[in-house]
């Protein structure tokens, strides 16, 4: 075989492990542009389905109705999945590459990206319901100087963001209940501790007879100034984190430039005992990297939290 077909043949692998990162980098990102036109792309074919469904015959409308949300449910739940992509990957590494490693890699990489996934779930939702308890003292105070009644405008404005807490507040302000004590029960949620400083100013009010909406409009105004403070810091820690996910995909461009030289690494890597070594011993430096600037990170994220 001339040594162009050997650099060709050694150059796969290297591809393969290309590609492997690829897909974990766009698997620890969020949502990317091909989502949105797939779900856009989707969102058109049930209007046009809809459209030529309003000129057939009912059980055809409903057949087509039913095979639409089929799709839907099927691209939801691909896209809502994508740690699945780590099990090709690795299955087609493992077959170039000719050892099983790969696989094991692909199924712990699962399971570790399937985390981070449900904890950045996690996060956004602890984000949506504080945003929630702006909008609610917003609405509330609105009502209040509106000329409502402080349980007719907690009704109006609803607590829809925070689930059943959210529902037994609205039941008690519509029925006469505690009030404050519901409100206290929903802070429990997290990201919904401000309902906390709510239900103070509730019971501030009622026994007191003190503004209800000045004090709302205070605690929207402080949960406002935290979150932009908190959305600055993460804006800032964006050049960090690039760096730092750029630093752990350099082993792969090492890998690439010793293919390229004909040095063979995977064979190495995969396939001897001083390359089991190395990849453990590498291996472990890269996670105890990973960790490190992770917390680093969260530390400072933290930090934005404190009083």
């Amino acid at each position: 075989m001339s040594q162009v077909g050997v650099a060709v043949v050694a150059s796969v692998p290297v591809c393969a492990a290309v590609l492997c990162a690829g897909v974990a980098v766009w698997v620890s990102g969020g949502r990317s542009d091909d989502v949105r036109r797939a779900r856009l792309l989707f969102v058109g074919t049930e209007r046009a389905g809809a459209a030529t469904a309003s000129v057939a015959p009912g059980g055809e409308q409903a057949r087509i109705r039913q095979r639409l949300k089929k799709a839907r449910e099927k691209a939801r739940l691909w896209f809502h999945r994508r740690e699945l992509w780590c099990i090709p990957a690795g299955f087609a590494l493992a077959v170039l590459s000719r050892s099983v490693l790969p696989v094991v890699a692909a199924v712990v990489s699962l399971a570790l990206i399937r985390r981070r996934l449900r904890a950045r779930e996690r996060v956004r939702e602890r984000e949506c319901r504080g945003d929630a308890v702006i909008e609610l003292c917003e609405a509330v105070a609105g009502e209040l100087r509106g000329g409502r009644q402080p349980g007719q405008a907690l009704v109006e404005a609803g607590a829809a963001g925070f689930g059943e807490a959210g529902t037994a507040v609205v039941a008690a302000a519509r029925f006469g209940g505690d009030v404050p004590r519901a409100l206290r029960a929903a802070a429990r949620l997290p990201g919904a501790e401000g309902l906390a400083g709510v239900a103070a100013c509730w019971q501030v009010a009622v026994d007191g007879g003190a503004g209800l909406a000045a004090g709302l409009e205070r605690i929207a105004s402080g949960l406002r100034a935290r979150r932009d403070q908190r959305d600055d810091l993460r804006a800032q820690l964006a050049g960090p984190r690039a760096t730092a996910l750029m630093l752990a995909l350099l082993p792969v461009g090492g890998l690439a430039m010793g293919s390229a030289l004909g040095a063979d690494p995977l064979t190495v890597l995969l396939h001897t005992p001083a390359g089991w070594a190395c990849l453990l011993v590498g291996g472990l430096l890269e996670w105890c990297g990973v960790v490190w600037t992770a917390r680093i990170i969260r530390a400072a994220e933290g930090s934005t939290h404190v009083h």
